[in-house]
C-alpha cells in the first residue's frame, strides 16, 4: 500500500513537471491538452515512465517532444524513462476542448471531428468534404487551397468572405 502512495506521489510530481510544455509546433497547446502526452506508470524495473504518442507515425516534432520532456523532468529533479508508444493510434478525440480553443484563437481551425468519423477512401473525388469555418472571422465560406499545410498534420484552406489563408487541423 505504501509502494502505490508513493508511486502516485512520483506519478503527480511528474505531471506538474510537464504541465506546461507546449507542442514545439503550436507553441499555445500544451502536450497534454493536445493528448500527446499519453500517460505517467512505473516500469516493470520501478522506474517512472512518461507515455507519450506522435500525432502520426512519421511527425518529425517527436524527438523534439522527448527531449523537451527529458529536460523538463531534469529541470524538476525527476528521473523517468520516456517511452513513444504508437498504438493506440493518436486521435484528435484526445485533443482538450481548451486545446481546440487555443488552435482557434492562434488562428488555426481546429479538427471538426476525430477518429470515429473518418472513412477511408481512395480516391479524392470520394472524400467527404467538410465545412471548416474560419478562425478569423468564424465564416464557413471557406475552401481548402492544400491538403499539405506548415505541418503534416494540418491542411491550407483559405476564407471566401475574409480572404485569410488558414491552416486545419485534420482530424484523424
Amino acid at each position: 500500500m505504501q509502494e502505490a502512495a508513493v508511486a502516485e506521489r512520483e506519478h503527480a510530481a511528474i505531471w506538474r513537471a510537464l504541465a506546461d510544455l507546449s507542442d514545439p509546433e503550436i507553441p499555445v497547446v500544451s502536450l497534454r491538452e493536445l493528448g500527446i502526452l499519453r500517460g505517467v506508470r512505473t516500469g516493470s524495473d520501478g522506474v517512472p515512465e512518461v507515455v507519450i504518442t506522435p500525432t502520426y507515425s512519421g511527425c518529425p516534432a517527436m524527438g523534439q517532444i522527448e527531449d523537451d520532456v527529458r529536460a523538463a523532468l531534469a529541470q524538476a529533479g525527476i528521473q523517468a524513462r520516456v517511452v513513444t508508444q504508437l498504438a493506440p493510434a493518436w486521435t484528435t478525440d484526445w485533443m482538450s476542448e481548451a486545446a481546440r480553443e487555443k488552435l482557434r484563437a492562434y488562428g488555426i481551425a481546429p479538427p471538426q471531428c476525430g477518429s470515429n468519423d473518418n472513412v477511408l477512401t481512395f480516391s479524392r473525388h470520394a472524400a467527404r468534404r467538410e465545412t471548416v469555418p474560419c478562425p478569423q472571422c468564424g465564416s464557413t465560406h471557406t475552401t481548402e487551397t492544400s491538403p499539405f499545410g506548415s505541418t503534416a498534420c494540418k491542411s491550407m484552406y483559405r476564407c471566401l468572405d475574409c480572404l485569410e489563408p488558414f491552416d486545419y487541423f485534420k482530424p484523424y
